[in-house]
């Protein structure tokens, strides 16, 4: 099974668990058998049936976005991980 890995902000919604198990040929799928196995986490990740804008999905190091998005195929030992986007700060 592919595996993806959790951010710590988001393992509240995982029972604390880092990385886990998910079935799919595509990212898509994955994340999807991700959020049906942690319902809470849908809200935290997708927009509707899209990702939401702060949320990156990389397999290895490669942003997913930049191949076929959430049609990305997987293999069974792909490791995903869940990155989001940091932003703000201050000029003072």
């Amino acid at each position: 099974m592919a595996t993806i890995k959790i951010p710590t902000p988001l393992r509240a919604y995982t029972d604390g668990n880092a990385v886990i198990d998910v079935a799919g040929g595509t990212v898509g799928e994955a994340l999807n058998d991700l959020t049906t196995q942690f319902p809470d986490l849908r809200q935290h990740i997708f927009e509707g049936d899209e990702l939401r804008s702060f949320v990156n999905v990389f397999i290895g190091q490669e942003d997913t976005r930049y191949r076929d998005g959430m049609d990305t195929e997987i293999e069974t030992d792909s490791q995903l991980r869940i990155i989001p986007s940091i932003a703000g700060g201050s000029n003072a």
